[in-house]
């Protein structure tokens, strides 16, 4: 049970799936079941970081690779993770506080993108990142 005043406010949860190269997997996500790329990063001359989005509101998720996430995130990528979970909150504040036990990568960081983020490691191992529109 968590107290209210230290619970964060989720407004969206995207999986994010870590593999060893994108290229492959797009023919299964787009032309196999509809998925539409919405952004890209390159990394080492590849892709490194896809966001695909379903159409009619089939939801969206992630495809990085490993090398992109250690470049990126190198706490996160030394955990092997095959997933992340990437998590946007009203307040990073807020979520850093209901999220006081768990076990800190990255305390805090603005990307690029324009994200404040934090990232986390829940109690079964999920590498969480905390995220808030800057």
């Amino acid at each position: 049970m968590s107290n209210a005043n230290t619970t964060a406010k989720v407004t969206k949860i995207t999986p994010v799936r870590i593999v060893d190269r994108i290229e492959p997997c797009m023919p299964f996500w787009c032309d196999a079941l509809g998925y539409r790329k919405a952004a890209e990063l390159a990394h080492d001359g590849r892709l490194g970081f896809v966001m695909l989005e379903a159409p009619d509101d089939g939801g969206e998720f992630m495809l990085q690779t490993r090398a992109c996430l250690a470049d990126d995130i190198a706490p996160a990528a030394a955990l092997e993770p095959h997933t992340v979970l990437y998590v946007e909150v009203a307040s990073l504040a807020a979520a850093r506080e209901a999220t006081r036990q768990a076990k800190v990568l990255v305390a805090e960081r603005t990307t690029s993108y324009g994200m404040r983020e934090s990232v986390v490691v829940d109690p079964a191992g999920t590498v969480v990142i905390l995220a808030e529109k800057a």
